[in-house]
Parts: C-alpha cells; sequence; structure tokens
C-alpha cells in the first residue's frame, strides 16, 4: 500500500484556457518525476475541479493525509488568506498540511535563465544584458520585498542589471511597470534588454507583461512546466510531509 500523503496542487484558475492547460502540463511533468506520489490538481475559481470538490472526493475514497500546495510564486493574499478558508472547510477526516509557496527558490532563478535561453540568450550575453523580472504585481508587502530581493540576487548572477516591475495596474510606488523597467535599463547603457516573466501560466497579467515588452529585445516564456518548477514543487511536498504521522496500516 502507497501511504504518501496525497500531493494537491492549488491552481488559482483563469478565464483563459491557457493557464490551466499550463497547470496540468506542470502537474503531468510532477507525476512524471515522482510516479509513488498521486498529484492531484484543485482550482480556486473559473476551472474544474475545484480544491473543495477534490477535497470531498478524496476523502470520500478513504484517504487521510493530504498536502496542499499553493501553485504560487509569493506569500500573498491567496497563500495566506483564500487557500487556509478552503483548507479549513474540508471533510474532517483529512489530515491536511499546507506546503509552502514555490518561491523563492534557486531553482525558480535557473528556471527564469532556462526561459531566457531557450528565448535566444546565452550565458555569454549576461554581462551585456538587462533583464526586467516581470511578475504579476501584488499589494503585500511580504510579497513585495521578496520580488525585490530576488531581482537583487539575480543581479549578483552576471547580468548588467535587472529590475522587478509589476503587471498589476495596483503596483505599489517604486516598482515600475514592464514597459518602464525596459526603458530604464536602456538609458542605464545595457546592450541588449530581455524580459524574464515571473509567472507560472498565461493569463491577463501576463499578457500585459507581453505588450510591456513590445520595446525589449528579449521575451521569455512563462516558467509553465519547466522541470525545475516541477521539482520544487516537490521540495514543497517533501518538507510539508515530514512532521505528518506515519500511516498506520489496518
Amino acid at each position: 500500500m502507497n501511504n504518501k500523503p496525497v500531493l494537491l496542487v492549488i491552481a488559482h484558475g483563469s478565464r483563459d484556457p491557457r493557464h490551466a492547460a499550463t497547470v496540468h502540463a506542470l502537474v503531468r511533468r510532477v507525476r512524471a518525476q515522482r510516479p509513488d506520489v498521486r498529484v492531484e490538481t484543485g482550482f480556486l475559481d473559473f476551472n474544474v475541479p475545484s480544491v473543495k470538490g477534490v477535497l470531498e472526493s478524496l476523502a470520500v475514497q478513504g484517504v487521510r493525509d493530504v498536502v496542499a500546495l499553493p501553485l504560487l510564486l509569493t506569500r500573498a493574499f491567496h497563500a495566506k488568506a483564500d487557500i487556509p478558508a478552503v483548507l479549513a472547510d474540508a471533510p474532517p477526516q483529512l489530515r491536511i498540511h499546507q506546503a509552502e509557496v514555490l518561491g523563492p527558490s534557486p531553482l525558480l532563478l535557473a528556471a527564469l535563465e532556462r526561459r531566457l535561453y531557450e528565448a535566444g540568450l546565452s550565458p555569454a550575453d549576461k554581462s551585456s544584458t538587462g533583464v526586467v523580472l516581470a511578475s504579476a504585481g501584488s499589494t503585500d508587502p511580504e510579497a513585495i520585498a521578496v520580488i525585490a530581493e530576488i531581482a537583487r540576487e539575480w543581479r549578483h548572477t552576471g547580468w548588467c542589471a535587472v529590475r522587478p516591475a509589476f503587471a498589476s495596474a495596483g503596483s505599489p510606488a517604486g516598482f515600475p511597470r514592464t514597459e518602464d523597467a525596459v526603458r530604464e535599463l536602456r538609458a542605464l547603457g545595457c546592450s541588449r534588454v530581455a524580459v524574464a516573466p515571473y509567472v507560472l501560466a498565461p493569463g491577463r497579467l501576463p499578457d500585459r507583461i507581453v505588450r510591456g515588452a513590445a520595446e525589449a529585445d528579449v521575451l521569455a516564456d512563462v516558467l509553465g512546466p519547466a522541470p525545475e518548477v516541477a521539482r520544487v514543487v516537490l521540495e514543497r511536498y517533501e518538507a510539508a510531509r515530514a512532521p505528518m504521522p506515519a500511516a498506520v496500516s489496518a
């Protein structure tokens, strides 16, 4: 009997069909890396199955242990409020541990570079290329600080410069839009400007990043099902399940 907790990947959901397709592609990669772990997907909104529906189905099937993993890059409102509220309403026979969000992680930086290289850059271009770290945006101070720190850390790996940018219209003061950050890097003297979307899947805000990158030389793809992202998912799963009691066979 497989006594490992079920991994429930919780995605936000979107009216854009590309979002769910990308989430499912990532989950398939996670399953391929760990065929011994049962992996399910639930959405908070717009898409099915819902998180609530998946949890109820697992309880009916006799599952007892679940690791609920927010498919989020920062600890903002969804990780702090929405997801805990949904999990609190789960069937009482389920033992649920909420895993940490995916970021920050060195593996995500590796995934960002993978996407830039796939878009046409090479390691030899780093010293002459300025990078816009374009995230969806948040009003949460913790999430904002994390994005700023990621940009500072990434800059020290050899890029000409790295500037954070937010796609959301509600971005805080001091964080430029993608197009503003592109122009700033041009003015700084970087020979080449690249935009690296720090988002997991396509959708409305990622499309805004794409429009903001119109004057950039290189636009990377979203992180999506990059193998590094799948590895982070599994790292978070293992960390969350470590304190869970071992299942006892009848």
